[in-house]
């Protein structure tokens, strides 16, 4: 049978018809069946075709062990968020992405420590409780979280600036499930554009910030892990976020105190800015 823009499509399926997984074999054939039907739509010339090779080439050459251009790429056309919305638990707090820079291991650190090893001009304590969906406290849950700088850069975007683990830490509940951490109020940032995916967003017209907010994952045993985000109210970007993550149940005030007591129980100086929310996690389906 010749190959042609009739026959393409059912000869590239039928190439994977031994594939030992069903699971892998069902992806090829969706995966062949949506690009050759983008294709054969918009008709992409050699050079044009080149230049998406060009460009997917230089992603994967950006990438290294603290970037990672293809989450980037992910993130900047909505497949990330996607992802995570078919899959996001149904009764606990809302997932968002992961985004790029959780590519080292955040430090242990005890609960109310600062994950501020720089002493930036704006403290921030952050304090909640980790539990069920059915209102239980989770004791000795994980809570581990990273955030730029009162700037807008993570410590790995900065090696020599910022020391490694600055804005990191992992941390676990206590007996009431609740956590407590110091930090300063994190910045809006754009995402990093010195290479393909900030090409891409200047082409395309797009800004490339996100607004402020701090990364948890937990995990609890007997529970679905969580990935989310807590973000600023009253940040810019928040209605335009360039990664799609921003819903509206993940913001929440970062309000400024000058409560002595809890400055002083808490290590920190007045005024400072404090968040309080809970964050719930569904039980594993068994």
């Amino acid at each position: 049978m010749d190959f042609n823009e009739h026959t393409a499509t059912r000869a590239v399926q039928d190439s994977f018809r031994d594939t030992p997984d069903p699971r892998l074999r069902e992806l090829l054939d969706a995966l062949t069946r949506h690009l050759h039907a983008f294709v054969g739509e918009v008709r992409p010339s050699i050079r044009e075709w080149e230049q998406a090779i060009s460009f997917l080439t230089a992603v994967g050459q950006t990438c290294t062990d603290t970037r990672q251009e293809f989450v980037l790429l992910s993130d900047v056309l909505g497949v990330s968020m996607l992802v995570e919305t078919l899959n996001e638990q149904q009764d606990g707090t809302e997932s968002t992405v992961l985004g790029p820079f959780h590519m080292v291991e955040s430090p242990r650190r005890e609960l109310g420590d600062s994950i501020d090893l720089i002493g930036e001009a704006q403290p921030c304590l952050v304090t909640g409780r980790v539990l069920s969906g059915d209102g239980t406290p989770l004791p000795d849950a994980e809570v581990d979280v990273w955030q730029c700088n009162e700037k807008g850069f993570y410590d790995v975007q900065q090696p020599g600036v910022q020391p490694s683990g600055n804005g990191r830490g992992l941390f676990h509940t206590d007996p009431e499930g609740r956590f407590r951490f110091r930090t300063v109020l994190p910045s809006h940032y754009p995402i990093p554009t010195d290479g393909p995916i900030g090409r891409f967003l200047e082409a395309t017209g797009r800004h490339p910030y996100r607004p402020a907010h701090i990364h948890f994952i937990l995990r609890a045993d007997g529970h679905a892990p969580l990935t989310t985000h807590v973000f600023v109210a009253g940040s810019p970007y928040l209605d335009s976020d360039a990664v799609f993550a921003v819903k509206q149940s993940l913001i929440v005030d970062f309000t400024e105190s000058n409560d002595a007591e809890t400055a002083a129980r808490n290590g920190v100086q007045a005024p400072f800015r404090h968040a309080e929310f809970d964050l719930i996690l569904s039980r594993e389906l068994r």
